[in-house]
């Protein structure tokens, strides 16, 4: 049962310390019951007390790591069933399968897509997150030749290692155990092996249910074999069982505290028809997976597939925003013209664009909005004329001036005249009210 915030404050110490980063203890057991703090932020906690509240602090998704190093993917911690309740926390893992079968080019040649995939949307580096190494031939030799061969190529993108051949999956650990992979394809069949080797190696182990009702009793053998890290596979492969089966171990891990469900989960998308194939990975996006892996990465899938997941695991009650100052697009000098805008992160990034585009060097004045976008932040009352002079004349930016011109966004063209007045001396244009106009707009100055 899940302790409430006051029975968590009465086994802390009570001291108000702050180092766990609250005001008081009291603060911290809210966070804990609410499972937005993690009881290792406490020093102080006594032994006993961390025996009774590190499983009822515990998040009800169990934390794992794939991977080391920078590109290591955090997956779990999820507290809750619906983004609006409060943010996902890690964001879902794309991977793409790298069978043995392949030829050394063709497995070359999917490193490097994977390798340069990586894009920037909206500030965020966005990127295909891991390899799925499928032992497709059953052989151990040839799995860790490629398990090597892989590692050596892309040593910092995380592995998961998918087998159901203990002897394959011992080779392929042997090989890359130190970059810390995902064992995927513990089963009923070999669940003492598998469980054995990812002891042996601390690593996490991928297990896969013959069907929703089979996977708890198969987590919970292992956990009692010693594994503590699993990512779980109900076996769920078309669109309605993946549905289905995910929202129930969600449900089961959210709302019931299911211990026995409360892990990641990985959904297999792989299709033969590379539509289908997005059409099935933003499924297992948008319902709770924490690793899709599909078989191939052409662009157009990839960029869709990462626009959906920082869509949904951007958090709703904070918009993204960019920080408040003059941006310098190209070689500005005296001369470059001067245009202001709110810091909502994709009007900036949209705008930033635009103006590249043009080639006219420019700077950007990005005024703090609260990450709200022109016209909503004008609506309300925080794209002002008294604000908008503010900035401008605590920037300084009109000693860098020859002419001091401030270009404002079309749709808030109202502000002219109320902007002059607060800045005297200088002169207000409006610009276009769309950002694609801004390019021909910067080229006829």
């Amino acid at each position: 049962m899940a302790l409430t915030g006051v029975e968590i404050f009465k086994l802390l110490p009570k001291t108000n310390c702050k180092k766990c980063g609250h005001p008081t203890c009291l603060a911290f057991a809210m966070k804990l019951a609410q499972r937005q703090a993690s009881l290792d932020s406490c020093p102080d906690v006594s032994e006993e007390a961390k025996k009774l509240l590190g499983e009822a602090s515990a998040p009800p998704v169990r934390p794992i790591t794939l991977g080391t190093g920078d590109k290591a993917v955090k997956m779990g911690e999820e507290t809750v069933l619906f983004r609006h309740e409060k943010k996902f926390v890690n964001p879902c893992a794309l991977a793409v399968e790298v069978k043995d079968t392949l030829s050394d080019d063709e497995i070359g040649r999917l490193v490097e897509e994977v390798l340069a995939s990586e894009i920037d949307r909206v500030g965020q580096k966005l990127r295909i997150d891991a390899l799925f190494l499928s032992n497709a031939s059953g052989d151990a030799g040839k799995f860790e030749s490629v398990a090597k061969a892989v590692a050596a190529k892309a040593p910092a993108v995380p592995l998961i290692l998918s087998t159901s051949n203990a002897a394959a999956a011992e080779a392929a650990l042997k090989a890359v155990a130190d970059k810390k992979p995902l064992l995927y394809g513990a089963d009923e069949s070999n669940a003492d092996a598998m469980a054995a080797l990812a002891k042996n190696y601390k690593v996490s182990l991928g297990v896969v249910g013959k069907g929703l009702d089979a996977l708890p009793s198969l987590t919970e053998k292992i956990k009692g074999l010693g594994v503590e890290d699993m990512v779980i596979d109900s076996g769920a492969r078309t669109a309605k069982e993946i549905i289905e089966n995910n929202t129930l171990i969600r449900r089961a891990a959210i709302k019931k505290n299911f211990k026995a469900l409360g892990y990641p989960v990985i959904t297999l998308a792989q299709r033969d028809d590379t539509m289908l194939e997005m059409l099935i990975a933003s499924l297992g996006i948008a319902k709770y997976s924490s690793i899709v892996v599909t078989s191939s990465i052409e662009k157009w899938k990839s960029l869709a597939l990462f626009t959906l997941r920082q869509n949904i695991y951007t958090d709703p009650q904070v918009p993204m925003q960019v920080e408040q100052k003059i941006y310098t697009i190209g070689e500005t000098d005296a001369e470059s013209p001067l245009m202001i805008t709110s810091n909502f992160s994709l009007t900036y990034f949209i705008l930033s664009g635009e103006v590249e585009n043009s080639k006219v060097p420019t700077r950007l004045a990005v005024l703090d909005c609260e990450g709200l976008s022109v016209l909503t932040a004008w609506a309300a009352g925080k794209f002002t004329a008294s604000k908008i002079a503010a900035f401008i004349q605590e920037s300084g930016i009109g000693d860098e001036l020859k002419n001091k011109e401030l270009i404002i966004p079309g749709y808030v063209a109202i502000l002219s005249g109320a902007i002059e007045e607060k800045l005297p001396g200088w002169k207000i244009t409006v610009g276009p009210r769309e950002a694609n106009g801004v390019p021909a707009f910067l080229k006829s100055r």
